[in-house]
C-alpha cells in the first residue's frame, strides 16, 4: 500500500505528464505576455496551439497578418520555452513509443500484422487499385477509434475528410452494431466533410485543427489524398506545382499527427505502368501515385489487394519497424473482420 505523500508525488507526476501530454491551447501565451488581440490573429491564421507555432517555419509566423517582427519573434521565443525539442535520450523516446495507442481494425490477423492496429501520432497511407477495401476499413476505423482502449480503440472521435463522395454513414451503424455501441452516439462523434477542390482539402485541415484543440479526436481520415490532385492538375507541366502542393498538404497532416497525437489515415490511388516493357519482370505493374513527396510523408504505406470473394491481402509496403508481409482480412456488412471461409 503506498503511503500518502508517495500517492501525492505520484499524482503529482501523473499531472505534469498530462500537461505535458496533450497540446496546450494557444490561450496559454496570455499568461506570458502576449496580447489577446495577437493570439486571435494567429488563430486566424491558422495556428490553434503553442506546439503550432513552435513546430512552424519562422516565414509562416513572421507571413501572419497584423503580427510585426518584433511581436512575431517573441511569441516564437514564448513558445520554444514551453515546448521541449531539443534532445532526449532514446530511453525517454522508448517509454513515449511504448505508450502510443493503436487502433484496432476489427480484424486480428491485420492488427497482428501491425503491431497492434493503425498507429496514432504518424500517417498511415491505405493504398491499391478500386474494390480493394480502402474506404470499407477507414469506415470501420472511424467506429473501433470510439471503443474503450482495452478493447483495441482510442476513445475518441472521429474527423473524416472525404473526396470521392463515397462516405456512408448507414456503414458506420452496421460497425457500430457489431461492437454493441448506440449508433447515434457513434454518428454523433464523426464529423464529416465533402472537399471539392484541392485547397478546399488543404482549408479544411485548418480546420480541422480548430476542432481538435477543443474536443478528443483520435483519427483524422482522409479518403483520398490524392484523387483531386489528379483532376485539377493535369499533364506533366503542371506537375512540379501539383507535387508542391501536395506536399504542403501532407505536411500539414503530419503537423496534426505530431500535435494531437491523432491517427492520420490517408487513403492513395494507384497508377498502371502502361509501358510494355516494364510488365514482363514485374508481378504487379499498378503503383502507388503521389511519387516521392507521397512516399516520404507517409510513416507505414500499406498496399491492399483483392482476394478470393470478400477476401482482401494487406502488406507492409514500407514502415521504419514492421517487417514485410501479409495479412487476409475480409469486408462484410459489418465492416472489416476475420476473413471467414
Amino acid at each position: 500500500e503506498a503511503t500518502p505523500a508517495v500517492a501525492a508525488a505520484e499524482s503529482a507526476k501523473t499531472d505534469a505528464h498530462q500537461q505535458t501530454q496533450g497540446p496546450r491551447p494557444i490561450q496559454v501565451l496570455e499568461q506570458y505576455g502576449i496580447a489577446t488581440g495577437d493570439i486571435k490573429k494567429f488563430m486566424e491564421a491558422g495556428f490553434f496551439t503553442v506546439e503550432s507555432i513552435a513546430y512552424a517555419p519562422k516565414k509562416n509566423i513572421l507571413a501572419v497578418k497584423g503580427i510585426s517582427d518584433i511581436k512575431a519573434e517573441k511569441v516564437m521565443a514564448e513558445c520554444t520555452k514551453l515546448v521541449p525539442m531539443g534532445f532526449t535520450t532514446a530511453v525517454a523516446y522508448d517509454l513515449a513509443r511504448k505508450e502510443i495507442i493503436c487502433i484496432t481494425t476489427g480484424a486480428r490477423e491485420v492488427d497482428k500484422l501491425l503491431g497492434g492496429g493503425i498507429e496514432t501520432g504518424s500517417i498511415t497511407e491505405l493504398f491499391g487499385e478500386f474494390r480493394c477495401g480502402k474506404t470499407q476499413l477507414c469506415h470501420t476505423l472511424c467506429v473501433t477509434c470510439q471503443l474503450p482502449i482495452a478493447q483495441g480503440g482510442a476513445e475518441g472521435m472521429a474527423l473524416y475528410v472525404d473526396t470521392e463522395g463515397t462516405f456512408r454513414p448507414e456503414r458506420l451503424r452496421a460497425v457500430a452494431e457489431r461492437y454493441n455501441l448506440d449508433p447515434e452516439d457513434v454518428l454523433a462523434n464523426v464529423a464529416c466533410a465533402r472537399a471539392f477542390n484541392t485547397d478546399h482539402q488543404q482549408q479544411l485541415l485548418q480546420q480541422a485543427s480548430a476542432m481538435m484543440a477543443e474536443n478528443h479526436f483520435a483519427i483524422i481520415v482522409v479518403d483520398s489524398a490524392t484523387a483531386l490532385y489528379r483532376t485539377d492538375y493535369s499533364g506533366r507541366n503542371e506537375l512540379a506545382a501539383r507535387q508542391v502542393h501536395l506536399g504542403k498538404f501532407l505536411r500539414s497532416l503530419t503537423n496534426i499527427a505530431e500535435e494531437f497525437g491523432v491517427a492520420v489515415v490517408v487513403t492513395n490511388q494507384v497508377v498502371a505502368n502502361v509501358d510494355g516493357s516494364a510488365q514482363m519482370y514485374q508481378a504487379d505493374a499498378k503503383k502507388p501515385i503521389g511519387g516521392h513527396i507521397m512516399a516520404h510523408a507517409s510513416t507505414t504505406r500499406l498496399s491492399l489487394r483483392k482476394g478470393r470473394g470478400e477476401q482482401r491481402i494487406m502488406k507492409v509496403y514500407d514502415s521504419p519497424c514492421l517487417p514485410e508481409g501479409e495479412a487476409i482480412f475480409g469486408i462484410y456488412e459489418d465492416g472489416v473482420g476475420d476473413a471467414r471461409d
